[in-house]
């Protein structure tokens, strides 16, 4: 159900330092939760995928910097002015991170329902209000919490339901909220392992939303009574918007390929009939690169200077992809900062990355789990 109250949605922007710095922890082993066996409910085709690119290697900076360590199973970031605000996907809690590395609870959000992949999730602001995506007993949702106090003392007013209701399930929740250039906030609901549901175009599961802040549906949506604005995802994990409007978004695949794709109002992406390249004769559109699962599980994505940085968790590693030939990409400290989860452009202007090694599924290592400021050659 939709909710429509009133907020503003003005959209900070965030400036880009010309330099950008990191710190680490012990690269594990995904386990196959997260990429689970085929089931005889569909058949993806990973027939004759297009071969990926030999990723090359950059050497990385000597300059890498822990922001903030001691965190528990976090998953998202959201920056406002000078603090990072995380949210810890098991104790519901979200944590301030001051402009000093100190954390302190803000909030533990009310009704989160935690599972092998659910529970709270992704965090986007206006700048006045954080956003807040958590999974509960009666699905996943959308909360909208006006931000009070000041640095050093945030406090989360009375919530306001912005969208709620939505499939969930143990796995394949998706998670990641974020505005986009034209003010409306972007939703990614993954396919709760009900594969068909991403074709159904009546299901919220296995798509893309598009809603206004107040959970108002745009007119200019594919279909002006429906929120959904791409359908045929399994489990979309990060999207992000180039200088041109280009919106970009990472997927985790099964068994053969994850995915990079540009999105488009209305877009089929083919799931659960394709995975990886190979369905556009079929109407589906295929990405416009791809990885092995083993290689990748890509999660959060940032775009800074023309470069798409994907967290990538399995892989652990940084994946840069230039927005101009994102056929291509580049591996940035591979295998040593463990899983990474989130990325985005810290308050001082650098990268910050989220690692993601005490969620069950990581090795965590001594200051685990930890913001991290990674610097990123210039292409």
């Amino acid at each position: 159900m939709l909710s429509r109250r009133s907020t503003s949605s003005a959209i900070a922007g965030v400036g880009v330092a010309a330099t950008l710095l990191l710190s680490g922890c012990t690269p594990p082993e995904e386990p196959a939760a997260e990429s689970p066996s085929p089931s005889a409910s569909s058949t993806p085709s990973p027939a004759a995928p297009t071969p990926s690119p030999t990723p090359t290697s950059t050497p990385a900076p000597k300059t890498p910097r822990t922001v903030a360590s001691g965190l528990d199973a976090p998953w998202s970031m959201a920056v406002v002015g000078d603090t990072v605000f995380v949210s810890e996907r098991d104790t519901a809690r979200i944590l301030e991170v001051a402009a000093d590395g100190t954390t302190r609870v803000v909030d533990t959000i009310a009704g989160v329902a935690h599972s092998a992949e659910g529970g709270l999730l992704g965090l986007a602001s206006d700048g006045d209000s954080l956003f807040v995506y958590s999974t509960a007993r009666s699905g996943n949702r959308v909360e909208r919490y006006p931000l009070t106090g000041a640095p050093g003392s945030y406090g989360l007013g009375e919530r306001a339901v912005v969208i709620d209701g939505m499939p969930a399930g143990t796995h394949h929740n998706g998670g990641r909220i974020a505005f986009g250039p034209d003010g409306m906030l972007y939703i990614a609901n993954g396919d709760t392992s009900d594969e068909p549901a991403s074709q159904n175009p009546r299901s919220l599961a296995g798509k893309i939303l598009r809603i206004a802040p107040d959970g108002g549906i745009p007119s200019d949506n594919p279909d002006p009574t429906s929120a959904v604005y791409s359908l045929g995802h399994r489990n979309v994990q990060g999207f992000a918007w180039a200088e041109d409007g280009t919106m970009f978004a990472s997927e985790f695949g099964r068994n053969y390929r994850d995915e990079l794709n540009i999105i488009e109002p209305g877009g089929n992406y083919g799931w659960p009939y394709v995975e990886g390249t190979g369905g556009e004769a079929d109407g589906y559109i295929d990405p416009v690169q791809t990885w092995p699962t083993d290689a990748a599980s890509p999660s959060g994505i940032a775009i800074v200077d023309d470069t798409i940085l994907i967290a990538n968790l399995r892989g652990r590693v940084l994946r840069a992809v230039p927005v101009a030939d994102p056929s291509s990409s580049s591996e940035l400290y591979a295998g040593e900062y463990g899983r990474l989860r989130d990325v985005t452009v810290g308050p001082d202007g650098t990268v910050f990355v989220l690692t993601n090694d005490t969620d069950g599924r990581g090795t965590p290592a001594e200051g685990d789990d930890r913001i991290v400021s990674l610097a990123v050659p210039r292409p």
